[in-house]
């Protein structure tokens, strides 16, 4: 009895839609962000350079819903100076495996333990190590470095401008409230964890190594899969994510697999991909299972659509299915040994400050 009341209630969340007080904005910010370099390469009919350029758009999630004005545009331009730097990372460190596993890993680690020091709100490291993979798994081309960083670097120009004017926006029409005293950006965690910071890069590292030694044509798609489920708040987070990741998956091919069907020139590929990621940011709050349905196509597009595997739509949804299934399964494994590693560093954590406390009321 109790199993199947434990499946029903997970059924059911699969279509309940939590509340949330995330706005409108920012849904239609990043439609906007990853729309409009899409159309901008289509018209001067160069879609594979857009497609790099919209991908760095996505920088406008890291825009703080709340704080002074400062805070929030200076996080938007560190966190577009960070998309800078992991895409011009994996575009220098691309020419062997062997050492892109290596950077990846490294890189996954440092980042992982910034954002955990300093405490910083979602998505955290999870679209910073996303760039990092996508850049890492392209083929290695130095003369073409400075041309993609910039057309990175456009991509967040363009979603800081906008961010900009948003915060303008708000400010004249809304009430925020001044504070005389200045807020520190950034918060530090004197107690982050390093040792999950290092899980973070050794997972990372094997999730990669993993794609290369499978010889595949994309090796990325395992990693981001990977890194997704281990976002997961909690244990039962983390496989809920798992189970949640792999049936919405299955339906967002299936999606995928009836948009192709239609998206017979690249303006319909364009006008798929600012929808979809729409849908996706109205529900990714409310409902994941629902949000990875639109992701999964999503996620096809973007990285495919300059693809000729595109015009092929039964070989890349198996491609696919099967990448993003081994990278959920590895990042169940790998959410597991950090919910493990939590809970050992919380209570060391826990009798520290304990000792401490002991220590000052003996003083």
């Amino acid at each position: 009895m109790a199993l199947k009341n434990t499946i029903l209630k997970e059924l059911e969340q699969l279509v309940t839609l939590k509340d949330s007080t995330r706005t409108w904005h920012t849904p239609m910010l990043t439609a906007i962000c990853v729309g409009f370099p899409l159309l901008v390469g289509l018209y001067v009919d160069n879609l594979r350079y857009a497609l790099i350029s919209c991908l760095s758009g996505l920088v406008i999630l890291y825009l703080p819903s709340s704080g002074s004005f400062t805070n929030r545009i200076t996080t938007l331009l560190v966190s577009s100076f960070g998309f800078m730097v992991s895409f011009a990372l994996g575009q220098f460190f691309s020419f062997s495996p062997t050492v892109a596993v290596i950077v990846f890993g490294l890189y996954s680690l440092i980042v992982h333990w910034i954002i955990l020091y300093y405490k910083t709100a979602p998505p955290r490291s999870f679209f910073f190590i996303m760039i990092l993979s996508i850049s890492i798994c392209q083929p290695f081309n130095l003369s073409t470095i400075p041309t993609k960083v910039g057309l990175v670097g456009l991509g967040t120009m363009f979603s800081c401008t906008l961010g900009l004017a948003y915060i303008l926006w708000l400010s004249a029409t809304q009430k925020i409230e001044t504070q005389n005293a200045p807020v520190p950006l950034l918060k530090k965690n004197t107690y982050a964890d390093f040792w999950e910071a290092i899980i973070t890069g050794v997972i990372m590292a094997i999730s990669l190594a993993l794609g290369y030694w499978l010889k595949l044509e994309n090796p990325y798609w395992i990693p981001i899969s990977c890194g997704a489920v281990m976002q997961g708040a909690s244990l039962y987070h983390i496989w809920q994510r798992t189970f949640q990741r792999i049936l919405g998956t299955f339906l967002g091919l299936c999606l995928c697999w009836l948009l192709l069907q239609i998206a017979n020139t690249p303006l319909m590929l364009c006008l798929f991909i600012i929808v979809l990621q729409l849908i996706v940011e109205l529900l990714i709050i409310r409902n994941y299972a629902m949000a990875v349905i639109f992701i999964t196509p999503l996620a096809i597009f973007l990285s495919e659509a300059a693809n000729p595997i595109i015009n092929d739509p039964n070989a890349l949804i198996a491609l696919r299915f099967w990448e993003i299934l081994i990278g959920s399964i590895l990042g169940a494994i790998g959410g597991w040994l950090l919910h493990k590693e939590k809970i050992r560093y919380a209570s060391i954590r826990g009798l520290k400050k304990l000792g401490d406390q002991i220590e000052q009321n003996i003083s």
